[in-house]
């Protein structure tokens, strides 16, 4: 593979373009390689090659987050991104479980990095002390098979697990999204997701600087500063999470008319607006279609393996859906034997091809449970529509299996949101003597309303099927999520496992 088709070294082609926009200020393509390069040759400290050592970083979105993500790269070592919402605690088991030779952190972040390197003795060094004028070394040779990059789950099951890509694998992972959506290095996308996850790291900062187009990036989030930016015209992609939309849809409706006007007609002169890493309340996409004319792009993919469905980017995009494979992923759905399901059956998404990530770190046994012939198992299972695919959820936490039935909990979190005054709401499976498991949900309740959780489950009785109703209702004034906007479903759990209000209506199903 040439040295221009690894991500690292695309910067050269794209020269003085602009390539990132942060709170500093513009930097260009040029200044990016230059940078990079600098800090490589630090990192490599006289030697030749930093050979798949993992070099963990705390840094703010920005031009120094890309540049020493990238020096990581081109200096052969293996970055390893860490969340900067996460406590010290949880910091020190990544560096643990990684191995790292190396934490790099920004002023902003020193001193939880100092705590989490004096609890695991990971040397620490600023941002400062690499990105220096220097002379650039000479840098090692990179191939497509090099681990490059270790992403930590969220650990919905047992302690995260850091995901081992290849340059290779992010290579397609990046080249399937520009194809797919139609990137230019004319195109100037928002950037508000968290950067040690794929949705942010791979979909939009790495696809944009593939691209040589523009990526502006936001210390954190604020629903009117973006607004600001789809309003102005300026910005032509936007990436988003069903949380971030419904946030910003609150705050549209919270301002005055001649904002919501000017924000409106500026959002629809964007080129293309994403939706994912979490399902797409089918209530969301209407509002935000009324509010932008936009009809977001519902995707779905995972850690493991980047994307792999996308509804089109030109076409028909069904609300509810993740659409179909991209070009070059092989996708199938099976049941618990493993066999091919046909049309209209659930059945566990199974992938193949170049993007599917090389290992789970330091754990074989783990990665070997992991495949069936090759093919990933996902652990999402889905069912094939009139050719789009429709998700039903994680086995482990949106399966549920009620007296011998199972039970997508998406499809009673979306019919609980047609309520006026449900906001927001989370369905999951508690242990049940009789049923096996029964169906709990968590309604968080719109701002000045009076919700029942009983007159929401008689509600809800006449709008589901018997074995679908929740038996249990519980009112919360938030539920819990991680950085991406994702519900917790194992920590919802625990706490209405603790103690829950039953909905009248709901009775106990027949088998």
């Amino acid at each position: 593979m040439e040295a221009e088709n690894l991500l690292c070294h695309r910067a050269a082609r794209h020269g003085d373009r602009l390539a990132l926009v942060d709170v500093a200020g513009p930097t260009s393509y040029a200044e990016l390689e230059r940078r990079s390069a600098q800090a490589a040759s630090m990192l490599l400290a006289g030697t030749a090659d930093l050979a798949e050592a993992r070099i963990a970083y705390l840094i703010a979105p920005g031009a120094e987050h890309a540049a020493i993500q990238w020096a990581i790269w081109r200096a052969g070592g293996i970055a390893v991104p860490l969340a900067l919402s996460h406590p010290e605690r949880e910091l020190a088991y990544v560096l643990e479980d990684a191995g790292a030779s190396l934490l790099v952190a920004d002023e902003a972040h020193w001193e939880r990095a100092r705590a989490a390197s004096d609890a695991t003795g990971t040397f620490l060094v600023g941002t400062g002390s690499l990105l220096v004028p220097r002379e650039p070394a000479p840098l090692p040779r990179l191939g497509p098979d090099r681990r490059a990059l270790m992403i930590y789950t969220s650990g919905t099951t047992g302690r995260p697990k850091g995901v081992v890509t290849t340059h290779g694998n992010l290579r397609a992972q990046v080249t399937t999204l520009v194809d797919a959506w139609g990137w230019t290095p004319e195109d100037r996308i928002l950037h508000v997701l968290p950067l040690h996850h794929v949705h942010g790291l791979v979909n939009v900062l790495s696809c944009a600087l593939w691209t040589g187009a523009a990526c502006e990036l936001l210390p954190k989030f604020d629903p009117v500063a973006v607004w600001e930016r789809l309003g102005s015209g300026e910005i032509s992609l936007f990436m988003a999470v069903p949380t971030i939309y419904a946030r910003l849809i609150a705050a549209w409706e919270s301002a005055d008319p001649d904002t919501r006007r000017r924000w409106s007609e500026g959002a629809r002169g964007l080129r293309l607006m994403v939706s994912g890493s979490a399902a797409l309340p089918v209530a969301v996409l209407e509002r935000w279609r009324a509010i932008t004319g936009h009809t977001l792009l519902e995707r779905y993919g995972m850690t493991e393996i980047g994307m792999a469905l996308s509804n089109p980017l030109e076409g028909e995009r069904r609300p509810g859906t993740v659409g179909q494979p991209f070009a070059g992923v092989a996708l199938r759905l099976v049941d618990e034997s493993g066999a091919e399901v046909g049309s209209d059956e659930p059945g566990e998404i199974e992938v193949r091809g170049p993007q599917v990530f090389r290992e789970y770190w330091a754990r074989p046994a783990e990665t070997e449970a992991a495949f069936r012939d090759g093919w990933f198992k996902t652990g999402d299972v889905a069912v094939l529509e009139r050719g789009y695919y429709r998700m039903l959820g994680r086995k482990s936490t949106d399966l549920i299996k009620s007296a011998g039935y199972k039970i997508s909990a998406l499809e009673i979190e979306e019919l609980l949101r047609e309520h006026p005054d449900v906001a927001d709401c989370a369905v999951v499976a508690l242990p049940d003597p009789d049923l096996g498991e029964r169906i709990a949900a968590a309604v968080v309740a719109r701002e000045g309303s009076t919700l029942d959780p009983g007159l929401l489950g008689l509600w809800a009785k006449d709008r589901l099927a018997p074995y679908k109703v929740p038996r249990e209702i519980r009112l919360v004034a938030e539920l819990p999520r991680n950085a991406m906007g994702k519900v917790t479903k194992p920590v919802l759990r625990e706490q209405l496992g603790v103690s829950a209000s039953p909905a009248p209506g709901a009775r106990r199903p027949g088998p």
